[in-house]
């Protein structure tokens, strides 16, 4: 007897050379989207999966970023440690008893379909452990000085029927900026936020950041207090952020992280309402800042107004021009902030404008000139002068290589097309949904192109993808479908309409952002998160291209058999309220006789149905 297509299996084991071994599902990444899959088919009972991890623990993005003062979303507070929210996925992946199936130090590099086994192949790349966490540019600079063995080990192919890339967005950090010239004349240590050198002392260092972004925000605060006590930060801004105040836990942070547990434990739907407030408030700000009309500008005119009037009544004068924004809130990513605004009124901390046009041994300097407000504005007292800045260390906050969407990794469908060549062909970067690509059947992106919305939460966005998907592989699991493939003309239109739709959103507010390039907005989502969880309940079916198996079929005819059944029954229900109430009853007996009439056809048409499948499935 064959082997079930759905076991993890070795294939070809005693042919030496031609030997793989062959997973139903492969999923790329163990980040909180990859867990959130695995928790998933755990629930549906599946545990014949594997997920490959480049780097050398879970968790992904809460896995490398280490940095001072890392926090987001809502767990015992508002705004939790980078560490809480790792030991939160650590603890689900233990508690769906799936930490076996996660391979680390393990980078899958390419992926290609094969047509005719109607498989996906999948190159892997074992690597020396640790180096998985390194960035590009660390393991090319680590291959040149060391050779290509001191981080690969080995490559390895294997196949899967289905596979889930969950790889994230914010993975590759921005490298060195190439217009800042003196470098590789630089003594002291240089490394990015989000890869924390935490061998590095900060003690009486003078500190260069790069970067004003969220990261910059919740780690430069605290450089100059204990445990790092900084002897002076220099932060280089090249325009600024929008920042709102941060929300406030019920009750106070204290109260809020020893008894919510407890009470959301006790009382019954009390989590629930909490976590719905959290969403409704979150997805409020889609309807007040995110559209674009003319009441969006209206409310984002007098938002903008309250936090112009917080930010002059928080920091020092000198900051004043230079952290008002000149773009509408939103257009760029929000800083939620409780301490950046306050930690510049510490001498320590110098904020500026100032370009760094040069790198010296133990210095950089800033200037002449200025990056914000525009230089040719003669009214500005925005210093433009150069100067020498004291330099020990230089901190990259200066973000992620965002547009360079599953890169590097190169993913190869039918007709022998590279993902990256067709994206290039349509315009940019795109998914159905995010989802998924026409000629790369049974391939599902979490969180891919165009699923941020830059207001909600990007853990709800990632489970309503993981739901879509859930919903189209379990036809494959349970045997009713072999391909699943969106439409081309599905992919087409989707992406037009996001792109056209995203040219009439807070996104095109006049401001540089990350979410796109080139006139090409590749991350941004154009509607509510509510929107995009309908979408997500109710997967479009039609959008598809499904290749049914015979039992497939069998349930798919008896299934739509059965809804014109109950179209009939509802039609009946409804003929006998109004008959009644008119008192009609001969009309009403005569359209009985001729309903049951067609509803013992339907029963009969359903029982040739089912024994024409059972049929099938005994050949």
């Amino acid at each position: 007897m064959s082997p079930s297509p759905d076991t993890i299996r070795i294939v070809n084991g005693f042919r030496k050379g031609t030997a793989y071994t062959y997973y139903p599902i492969l999923i790329v990444g163990a980040g909180e989207s990859g867990i959130a899959l695995g928790a998933r088919l755990k629930e549906e009972g599946f545990d014949q999966f594997r997920i490959f991890e480049r780097q050398g623990g879970l968790g992904g993005t809460w896995w490398s970023n280490t940095y001072p003062g890392v926090a987001c979303d809502v767990w015992t507070s508002l705004h939790p440690g980078g560490a809480e929210i790792y030991e939160y996925l650590s603890s689900i992946c233990e508690k769906y008893h799936f930490v076996d199936k996660i391979q680390f130090d393990t980078d899958v590099s390419e992926l290609r379909w094969l047509d005719e086994e109607q498989v996906w192949e999948a190159t892997l790349t074992h690597m020396v452990p640790g180096t998985g966490d390194l960035s590009r540019k660390e393991k090319e600079r680590r291959i040149a000085e060391n050779g290509k063995e001191s981080v690969y080990l080995r490559p390895e192919i294997v196949r899967a029927r289905i596979v889930c890339s969950c790889a994230g967005g914010l993975v590759e950090p921005n490298a060195w900026p190439s217009s800042i010239p003196g470098r590789d004349t630089f003594e002291g240590p240089v490394f990015h936020s989000a890869r924390w050198d935490h061998n590095v002392p900060l003690k009486d260092k003078n500190v260069v950041v790069i970067g004003t972004g969220c990261s910059a925000a919740q780690f430069v605060p605290l450089l100059t207090k204990e445990p790092y006590n900084a002897k002076s930060i220099t932060q280089i801004m090249r325009s600024p952020p929008w920042v709102v105040p941060k929300p406030q836990e019920p009750f106070g942070r204290e109260n809020y992280k020893n008894y919510s547990p407890t009470v959301f434990s006790t009382v019954p739907g009390l989590a629930f309402l909490f976590r719905l407030i959290c969403f409704a408030t979150a997805e409020k700000d889609w309807y007040t800042i995110f559209d674009d009309n003319s009441w969006n500008h209206k409310s984002r005119k007098k938002l903008e107004a309250q936090m112009v009037a917080r930010m002059r009544a928080m920091v020092p004068e000198k900051y004043h021009e230079m952290l008002t924004p000149d773009y509408s809130i939103g257009c760029k990513r929000r800083l939620f902030d409780a301490a950046w605004y306050e930690s510049l009124n510490d001498p320590k901390i110098e904020l500026t404008t100032k370009p760094i046009t040069n790198v010296s041994p133990h210095s950089v300097t800033i200037g002449p000139g200025r990056q914000y407000p525009d230089p040719k504005n003669k009214e500005s007292r925005v210093p433009t002068d150069e100067e020498t800045v004291p330099a020990d260390v230089i901190i990259l906050g200066n973000g992620f290589e965002v547009n360079t969407w599953l890169h590097p990794l190169k993913i190869r469908g039918k007709n022998g097309e590279y993902m990256q060549d067709v994206w290039d062909a349509r315009g940019g970067p795109q998914a159905y949904l995010g989802l998924a690509m026409d000629g790369f059947p049974n391939l599902f992106i979490i969180f891919g192109p165009n699923t941020a919305t830059g207001h909600s939460s990007v853990i709800l966005a990632s489970e309503n993808m993981v739901e879509y998907t859930i919903k189209v592989i379990k036809k494959i699991l349970h045997g009713e479908i072999t391909i699943a493939e969106i439409k081309k003309e599905s992919e087409v239109a989707w992406t037009k309409t996001v792109q056209e739709r995203l040219k009439r959103t807070v996104f095109n507010g006049g401001c540089k952002n990350w979410y796109q390039a080139d006139g090409w907005n590749a991350t941004g989502y154009p509607y509510s998160q509510i929107d995009f969880t309908f979408r997500c309940m109710f997967p479009k079916w039609s959008d598809w291209d499904l290749q049914y198996t015979r039992k497939g079929l069998v349930k798919r005819q008896v299934t739509q058999a059965l809804g014109v059944l109950l179209l009939v029954a509802v039609i009946v229900g409804a003929f006998r309220l109004r008959q009644g109430s008119s008192g009609n009853y001969p009309s009403l007996q005569g359209f009985t006789l001729l309903v049951r009439r067609y509803l013992k056809q339907g029963l009969m048409a359903i029982l040739t149905l089912l024994n024409r499948g059972i049929t099938m499935l005994s050949e």
